[in-house]
């Protein structure tokens, strides 16, 4: 027996020795797609599923195509986007970037980095329900600081110039080139739930180019203008933009009654010439009517603490009390899938004022001044029948009612604005500066995660007509670009 057992244990060294002299086997290399991006490309596009493959290739993670809306004039671009997160115990990190062109040789890159501060309280126990307040809506909850970086450079190879103020004629109209780069932070303070308030400060270094822009139908701007009829002509200093503000996005009976209201006071310093220092207040008051709904996202305006960047469209803001298991599933497997326009109908009224200070006899360069008309630099629509940047001043005023209604159970929706505008080189003259007036027609579409879009068609002004088509990339996530001007 004891010669069997030595045996066996002779047998079991020699055999384990064996194998430490035999080559061992090389660990599995790491996934080069954690996230499985490839393997939902190779089931939805493999197996010809027109949606499941668009939203994918457009919305997936942590890679997909990036389209862009460019400024008017400079069309519709294309290109790659990156994205990525990760959450530790107190902070929520997003990052994104993102490069597209068009066909016009325009191009935009950007890099964009936010953290969420996620900590929250300690819930405390009790007993009874003495004293214990209703819960609260969607709009109510608390929302969290945030902090953005980013760094962004664009390029455009057509924009329009008619001169300043309200005077200006279609023979005035005139095109240029501008190159700007941006870097800088903004940081989001949250200070009564209620509300949903808070406060908001940023920080940003601006470098402009003004180039000239040839072979379009109209002049260059150097051939109509100079310094002193297009302030910042000749040169672009560098400038440093500070700016705080606050805002408030409360909403009342169940979220029938919206508001996004929002005050900001911005100071543009240059160091390299100081004449072009000045400050801008900002008001831009937004009341919606809802008349009905029956989304399962009540609330369509994006959350501060949203931690998406804008290449993102997930939702942590959506109320799942309201979502089926099914659509809660759908919304974990697909989260860009489920945010949509289900069936709502709203009334809005807006109305915007941007007032500039010049101490001093200062200037506003013309690269950094509002602009009425069409559409304008960040293509936001005003005034649409007017050509797009058509009125341009230190100080102007918007006032816009608009209807919007979707088709059925469609992403598809029908949409009307009336909007009455003016502009003024002094802030004295808004009050007595003439209304301009133009409405405008058309189809909204608000699919999945995917950017909305606009085709409207515009009439009521004394210079004609006009079509917009724009792509609005708020739906795409909470974390918007910086503001060209």
């Amino acid at each position: 027996m004891r010669r069997i057992v030595l045996t066996v244990l002779l047998l079991a060294a020699g055999s384990a020795r064996a194998q430490e002299n035999l080559p061992q086997r090389p660990p599995a290399p790491p996934k080069i797609d954690p996230s499985g991006e490839v393997d939902r490309l190779k089931e939805s596009c493999g197996a010809f599923k027109i949606a499941p493959c668009a939203e994918e290739l457009f919305t997936g993670q942590p890679v997909h195509i990036a389209v862009a809306s460019f400024a008017p004039q400079n069309g519709f671009g294309a290109g790659l986007a990156y994205l990525g997160h990760k959450t530790t115990e107190n902070w929520r990190v997003t990052w994104n970037s993102d490069a597209v062109a068009s066909i016009n040789g325009s191009w935009r890159a950007g890099f964009y980095l936010k953290f969420v501060d996620t900590y929250e309280k300690p819930i405390g126990g009790g007993l009874g329900t003495k004293g214990r307040k209703k819960p609260r809506v969607l709009s109510e909850l608390p929302e969290h600081p945030v902090f953005n970086l980013y760094a962004q450079a664009i390029s455009l190879n057509k924009l329009l110039y008619f001169g300043l103020g309200p005077a200006t004629t279609l023979a005035g109209r005139t095109f240029y080139g501008m190159t700007q780069t941006i870097v800088g932070g903004s940081a989001v303070k949250p200070f009564n739930a209620r509300l949903n308030a808070s406060l908001y400060g940023e920080i940003n270094g601006r470098f402009v180019n003004i180039r000239p822009s040839t072979g379009q139908p109209s002049p260059s701007i150097g051939m109509l203008y100079t310094e002193a009829t297009a302030p910042g002509l000749t040169s672009q200093p560098g400038t440093l933009q500070l700016g705080e503000g606050l805002r408030i996005r409360p909403a009342y009976f169940d979220d029938v009654f919206r508001l996004n209201y929002s005050l900001a006071y911005q100071q543009f310093f240059t160091p390299g010439n100081s004449t072009f220092s000045f400050q801008r207040l900002t008001a831009d008051l937004l009341q919606e009517y809802v008349l009905h709904s029956k989304s399962i996202r009540p609330y369509l305006l994006p959350r501060d603490n949203n931690p998406n960047g804008p290449d993102a469209c997930d939702d942590p803001g959506r109320d799942e009390s309201k979502m089926t298991e099914e659509e809660k599933n759908k919304a974990k497997e697909h989260p860009c899938a489920y945010v949509t326009r289900n069936f709502e109908g709203t009334i809005g009224f807006r109305f915007f004022l941007a007032a500039s200070m010049t101490p001093g006899g200062n200037l506003v360069p013309f690269y950094f001044q509002p602009t009425l008309g069409g559409a304008d630099i960040n293509s936001n629509p005003s005034l649409g029948s007017y050509q797009d940047l058509r009125f341009r001043a230190p100080n102007v005023m918007l006032l816009r009612q608009s209807f919007e209604h979707s088709v059925w159970n469609l992403p598809l929706g029908v949409a009307f604005m009336a909007d009455e505008g003016k502009v003024a080189l002094i802030r004295g003259d808004l009050g007595s500066n003439p209304w301009v007036h133009s409405f405008s027609a058309g189809l909204t579409l608000r699919a999945g995660g995917f950017p909305q879009v606009f085709l409207l068609f515009s009439w009521g002004g004394n210079e004609g007509t006009h079509t917009i088509a724009n792509v609005n990339p708020s739906l795409l996530g909470g974390g918007g670009r910086p503001s060209l001007f």
